[in-house]
């Protein structure tokens, strides 16, 4: 089956790309955020092949994946086909709403042509998707091994432009915990974080290095208040670390008990953080539980599996 899909998630299209088929992927010059093509800082297989926009109607794509509202617009634009019209599409919502929690209207709601795959439960709950059909794909993660030492007695965070997200992604909530107990950041754009708790060290590394990284230390911070569930959290638990999360969105059904603590109050979350950095085996045992959850709920083969149903149920 020839997938067509752009570029837009790394980590998510990672996972996704390990299938069976070929995935085209649209390229324009400048490799802007409508054609990156393949990635540059990912491993990702050969069956992963870049279209140029003037021939992606002679590729012939099976089935159209699209995750951003303007992709219809391209992809009608590019090739003269419409979505579940005269190719078959799915839209992959990776996101809670934007707006109201319970009230947002999604892009897709009034049509009934392409089906919207949802990422977790909570964020199909949450959108008014109208009258499109709509399903669950739960995450997927390509394995990076157990690579958790917890030596390094400091709680990481993954947080992709923290200030300018600041409520949404818990920003606030992890600086507080930065006064307390030693706190390390990965992520983009996370340099500014230094000026507002001089105490916080921040990095921006390619996924597997931050991998290795996140696993020196001891445990691993999920501060999020509205967002879906970060990859970043379920690669955590893979890796084999511990995990302390808000009780928010999809983050209270990703996380069981014996891998973490999950809580709505951060000053358990803090007092869970003070007694696993004095406490290493505990933190160990917790980090163990994690890996064998994540790689059971997340592993990429139940990932590929869904998503092969799915695909074989829109293109029949």
């Amino acid at each position: 089956m020839r997938v067509l899909l752009w570029h837009v998630h790394g980590s998510w299209t990672t996972a996704f790309v390990q299938g069976p088929d070929e995935y085209l992927l649209p390229v324009v010059p400048d490799r802007g955020p409508d054609g990156r093509g393949r990635a540059q800082t990912w491993d990702w297989p050969a069956s992963v092949r870049e279209v140029p926009v003037d021939a992606l109607r002679a590729a012939e794509p099976d089935v159209v994946m699209l995750q951003r509202p303007h992709e219809l617009e391209l992809l009608e634009r590019w090739t003269g086909l419409r979505a579940g019209v005269d190719v078959p599409a799915v839209y992959v919502e990776h996101n809670t709403p934007g707006g109201p929690a319970a009230a947002t209207v999604h892009p897709l709601a009034d049509q009934d042509d392409v089906l919207v795959a949802h990422v977790t439960a909570f964020n199909a709950l949450m959108w008014d998707t109208g009258r499109a059909p709509t399903a669950v794909v739960e995450h997927g993660v390509v394995d990076p091994g157990h690579r958790y030492t917890g030596a390094r007695a400091r709680i990481a965070a993954v947080v992709n432009e923290p200030v300018r997200r600041h409520r949404v992604a818990g920003t606030d909530v992890l600086l507080a915990l930065a006064h307390d107990v030693p706190v390390e950041v990965y992520g983009m754009q996370t340099a500014a974080l230094t000026e507002l708790e001089p105490t916080l060290t921040a990095h921006d590394l390619p996924q597997d290095a931050m991998h290795t990284a996140l696993a020196q230390d001891r445990a691993y911070l999920h501060p999020y208040r509205w967002t879906s569930l970060g990859l970043a959290l379920v690669e955590a638990m893979t890796l084999g670390i511990p995990v302390l999360a808000l009780a928010t969105t999809a983050a209270p059904e990703a996380v069981p008990p014996q891998a973490g603590v999950v809580s709505s109050d951060p000053a358990v979350l803090l007092a869970t953080a003070r007694r696993w950095l004095a406490d290493p085996d505990e933190a160990r045992a917790r980090g163990d539980a994690a890996r064998e959850h994540a790689l059971t709920r997340f592993g990429l083969d139940r990932f590929l599996s869904d998503w092969q149903v799915l695909l074989k149920e829109v293109t029949r």
